[in-house]
């Protein structure tokens, strides 16, 4: 067993044994091929009561795989022993079956980490696993909390001292230091403290608690597998569809589920709150085979793609998706508009997170290594390119200039989504506000950037058509500026010293 690390809570309760791997890291010195994208931060997955509970996670992990990266944990219970294993890198190079079959019992939790908040290190892999009072604990969070910096603060003025610089670990010392019987009255305590977006798996020797904030920013489900009666919770479905699990509910907004010997349990012990739940799981992140929110994303994107041709028809010979995130809403513009479909670009599904760039650079190589544009396809069309979102433009102007290359007559760029305007606080790695093209320049502007003959982006009431366009329930802060939970300018700065400077 590995003595816990100074500075992390400790007691006198269960053991925790712990092994960490480096193996898959990406190098920090080559460039990331979505570094124009916006960023999912993480996926959950848990399961209680199945023999092969870690084997399960690690699938769930798997299918989730495009909501985070950059690392992956799972920890697992055998009863006695809190058994955690964690790396740098995608699901399939941290975890090998010998590294599973050692992560016994018969309950387990998982993650998979996009960094909102600390650097891409082992130490920010979750889960992350502790000792303390009341015995081993681990902890997965799926979310960003925007009073982390004044929580830490005080908490290290208190005596904790933090080993990472994520701000799950200060929910890991609130909880260590509330008051309570039992380990769900001290989660409900510490989480008292906190304001943010947080969808949250625990797990200790013997029960599983799942956690969603009031006002439900990020999704979690829970499903359940027949033939075991196992109860299972995901970030999204479509985990539940590669175990053979059924989809149960989703865990409300304000929600504390239990998974124990006894039962499921639910409580709602905290104050109401307006639901606002991310719209851009629709735009982009989720994956389309999933339900999100009570609703298909395939069939969301379809429909804002058909939006989208109502309110920005174009002049033109072919509709083409860009890869994979834009291809639904490609094919509702093209229903709509009546154009031909086609794929005009080809993604290489094969390329890592890093690649060796050659000496003699070649020109727009970081699109040109993960899309290829046919020119049996564009050649002397008109052509509209439809995609879920533009961010700083980079990637929108090197697309245009391929299909230009490729012998497109014009190009007509569509976006299914209203322009990037403000960072999200509540759990998506975001460029800064200066970073984004909307911001401060206009479309005309941006499409003079990005070369493009025209450009549309999709309304702010067209967003939410498919909800008969009513906007309640939803946050919409990265495109509207309306954030639902403040952050002040000064916790922005501090929060930015405290998870970045800091980190070596």
């Amino acid at each position: 067993m590995r003595k816990p690390r100074r500075g992390v809570p400790r007691g006198t309760g269960g053991a925790v044994r712990t092994a960490d791997s480096s193996r898959g890291a990406p190098d920090p010195h080559t460039p990331s091929l979505d570094a124009d994208r916006f960023h999912e931060e993480c996926a959950l997955m848990g399961v209680y009561d199945h023999p092969e509970a870690a084997n399960l996670v690690y699938l769930g992990l798997y299918a989730q795989q495009h909501r985070g990266q950059e690392g992956s944990g799972i920890v697992a219970s055998d009863g006695n022993l809190l058994l955690s294993h964690r790396g740098l890198g995608l699901v399939a190079d941290v975890f090998d079956q010998d590294i599973l079959g050692r992560l016994n019992g018969s309950m387990a939790i998982g993650h998979n980490r996009y960094a909102t908040s600390g650097r891409t290190l082992l130490k920010n892999t979750q889960p992350f696993v502790v000792e303390f009072s009341h015995g081993g604990l681990a902890v997965a969070h799926n979310g960003n909390l925007v009073n982390a910096v004044e929580l830490r603060e005080a908490l290290e003025a208190r005596g904790s001292i933090f080993q990472s610089s994520v701000d799950t670990e200060v929910i890991v010392h609130l909880i260590a230091s509330a008051a309570g019987d039992t380990l769900v009255d001290r989660v409900i305590a510490a989480l008292a403290a906190v304001r943010g977006a947080y969808s949250l798996l625990f797990l200790s020797q013997n029960e599983l608690i799942a956690v969603r904030d009031p006002n439900g920013f990020r999704p979690l489900v829970i499903g359940r597998i027949p033939e075991k009666d196992a109860v299972v919770f995901a970030s999204e479905t479509c985990a539940l569809d590669l175990i053979g699990a059924e989809y149960v509910r989703e865990v409300q907004p304000g929600e504390v589920v239990v998974a124990s010997a006894a039962g499921l349990q639910t409580y709602f012990p905290f104050p109401a709150a307006h639901r606002t739940h991310c719209v851009f799981e629709y735009v982009y992140f989720a994956r389309p085979d999933s339900t999100v929110f009570g609703r298909n994303v395939y069939q969301v994107r379809k429909a804002l793609g058909r939006q989208l041709a109502r309110e920005a028809p174009a002049a033109a010979d072919l509709v083409v998706p860009v890869p994979d995130s834009g291809v639904p809403a490609a094919l509702g513009y093209a229903e709509e508009s009546g154009l031909a479909f086609d794929f005009g670009l080809i993604r290489n599904h094969y390329v890592g997170r890093t690649f060796i760039e050659p000496q003699d650079a070649i020109r727009h190589f970081g699109v040109k290594v993960k899309l290829n544009a046919q020119r049996g396809v564009l050649d002397g069309k008109r052509v509209v390119v439809v995609d879920d979102s533009i961010v700083r433009g980079t990637t929108s102007r090197k697309i245009v200039t391929m299909l230009r290359a490729a012998g497109a007559r014009e190009v007509h760029m569509r976006i299914s989504s209203p322009p990037t305007i403000g960072p999200c606080y509540y759990g998506v790695d975001t460029p800064t506000r200066s970073e984004l093209i909307a911001t401060g320049h206009s479309i005309d502007a941006i499409r003079e950037y990005i070369t493009a003959d025209s450009l549309a982006f999709l309304s702010e009431a067209g967003l939410f058509a498919f909800t008969g366009g009513n906007h309640d329930g939803f946050c919409d802060a990265c495109f509207s500026g309306r954030y639902p939970i403040p952050v002040s300018d000064d916790a922005k700065a501090r929060q930015l010293v405290l998870f970045e400077v800091r980190d070596p």
